[in-house]
């Protein structure tokens, strides 16, 4: 008989050595630096997770900021913000820019400040010294006031909203020159210093004339400013009729605080633009947010307009690629996966998991392929049965209820293996720490890697994606020519699915798009 020890499976010998640890302490793949910040920037929000606290996160991003160039960090900034929509971390990699003496920081900063919010995030990052400084320097301060000179005056009483630090903190740190009477006065009015009333923009003309007489038309202006005043029923009924498709999202239960629906025919057309394609389109929402409005809509918001939370679900998974390909989706319904999918903050944690997320992008596939087989995980593949023909929140509700144990990445695929499957496509939405299957110290590699190798044995062509949906900087499968490792849960993290599945994306994956972002 052959000598074992000689002619053994090559296998091991071929997959690359785990040379990192996760969490968990078991072996896998640590991420190269640019890949590494791409995924905090993608996932990050400066919350605690189930494994990472917030000043972990940021010291990480320090780091690896040291190790890219400028230029990269410039382009994860502004690929987190637009596509992604991400708010904390592509404004703490412009903070980070602006400590650095090249012009990166110019070219980013009005891709990434669209808009009040995410100039008082810019600014609280810079004020905390946390990045290494506490002035903003005489580039940040040019850029600042170049906003608030194109800011329309609807863009600066929006910004007015919100505090630490407040736009009137802002204001009075840039000390801007009013080009006109009207915004003279407007920024007078939000730093609380003497004004001329009569030159104030209408916006705020009208707002300030409702204070004096609520019996005056409910003006145009964001409901927040009309939170605390008396309005009645009626004019609640009025807001919601003239809100944004994205306020009357987000607004739902303040409306129905408000006795909103108690009035005959506004559950009808509330769900109604909630449900209108065209609208959807405009708002470009994504599913991750319906999910959350769904999830946070409750107690007086009727069913007719959660349903339509769901029609509005089935319209904006459109971008879901539909792929003529035997298509296997692993969602992780281990126990880290019930944390909040944008991490723990006091008094205001997402009602959206981890779990929540995997699901949904398991059902949204279900929904839109016709040849999928789910295979959700946890210490082992579980076993489920959906169908396809319920609606996307209905099945992802489903999902997230099962489960609950330690994390084995490589369930799946040993069963894929075993059963020699056929395959084309596998995706994978996890936090990517498993340890359940942790084995030999990361010698011969991950056992992830080493069961996706016997299920290449069947399928040569097939494709791996591992969806990782937490900020971490490890993975249990390398990346290379037929493995996809992407951060985040924007829609996104479809169109990239379906570029490498039709062999339109290039070896360097997802970090090649990042670098096609012009500057």
């Amino acid at each position: 008989m052959a000598n074992k020890s000689v002619f053994a499976s090559t296998i091991g010998r071929l997959l690359p050595r785990a040379n990192a640890w996760n969490h968990e302490k078991a072996p896998a793949y640590g991420l190269v630096p640019r890949a590494a910040l791409a995924q905090l920037a993608a996932t990050g929000t400066f919350n605690r997770t189930f494994y990472a606290e917030p000043r972990e996160q940021l010291d990480l991003v320090l780091k690896l900021a040291l190790q890219v160039d400028s230029a990269f960090i410039a382009r994860t900034a502004i690929y987190a913000r637009e596509k992604g929509h991400m708010k904390d971390m592509p404004a703490a990699l412009l903070a980070i820019l602006a400590t650095l003496d090249t012009g990166d920081f110019a070219k980013a900063f009005p891709r990434v400040i669209v808009n009040g919010r995410m100039l008082r995030n810019f600014v609280q990052v810079i004020r905390s010294g946390a990045i290494g400084r506490k002035s903003f320097g005489s580039r940040p301060k040019r850029m600042i006031l170049a906003w608030l000179a194109q800011a329309s005056d609807e863009d600066i009483l929006r910004a007015s909203i919100g505090n630490d630090p407040s736009l009137a903190d802002i204001i009075r740190m840039v000390h801007p020159k009013p080009a006109s009477k009207a915004r003279e006065a407007l920024y007078g009015y939000v730093i609380g210093r003497p004004y001329d009333a009569a030159a104030l923009p209408q916006i705020v003309k009208d707002l300030e004339a409702f204070k004096r007489d609520p019996s005056l038309p409910v003006p145009n202006v964001p409901f927040q400013f009309l939170t605390a005043l008396p309005l009645t029923q009626k004019q609640w009924a009025e807001v919601a009729r003239t809100a944004s498709w994205q306020t009357l999202r987000q607004g739902l239960n303040t409306f129905a605080r408000h006795g909103v629906f108690g009035i005959a025919g506004m559950s009808e057309h509330v769900a109604e633009r909630l449900a209108d394609a065209k609208a959807i389109a405009r708002a470009k929402v994504f599913p991750y947010q319906l999910l959350a409005a769904y999830a946070a809509s409750a107690g007086e918001v009727p069913k007719p307009v959660r349903n339509a939370l769901q029609d509005a679900m089935e319209i904006a998974i459109g971008n879901v690629p539909e792929l003529d390909k035997r298509i296997v989706i692993c969602p992780d319904v281990s126990g880290s996966m019930t944390s909040p999918a944008t991490g723990y903050r006091k008094g205001a944690s997402s009602v959206v998991r981890c779990i929540d997320v995997a699901a949904l992008v398991a059902a949204s596939f279900l929904r839109r392929n016709a040849r999928v087989e789910l295979l959700p995980f946890e210490q082992d593949v579980i076993d489920i049965d959906l169908n396809p023909r319920d609606t996307v929140l209905t099945n992802a509700r489903k999902l997230a209820k099962i489960g609950g144990g330690g994390t084995n990445c490589s369930a799946p695929l040993v069963r894929l293996a075993r059963e020699k499957a056929k395959v084309d496509l596998v995706i994978f939405v996890s936090d990517n720490e498993s340890w359940v299957d942790a084995s030999g110290g990361g010698a011969t590699g991950t056992a992830t890697m080493k069961a996706w190798e016997k299920v290449k044995r069947v399928n040569p062509q097939a494709k791996l994606v591992c969806i990782d949906i937490q900020p971490n900087t490890t993975t249990q499968a390398v990346e290379r020519e037929d493995i996809l490792n992407i951060g985040g849960f924007s829609d996104t993290v479809f169109e990239m699915i379906a570029a490498f599945a039709e062999n339109r994306l290039g070896a360097d994956h997802w970090i090649g798009e990042i670098e096609k972002i012009a500057l």
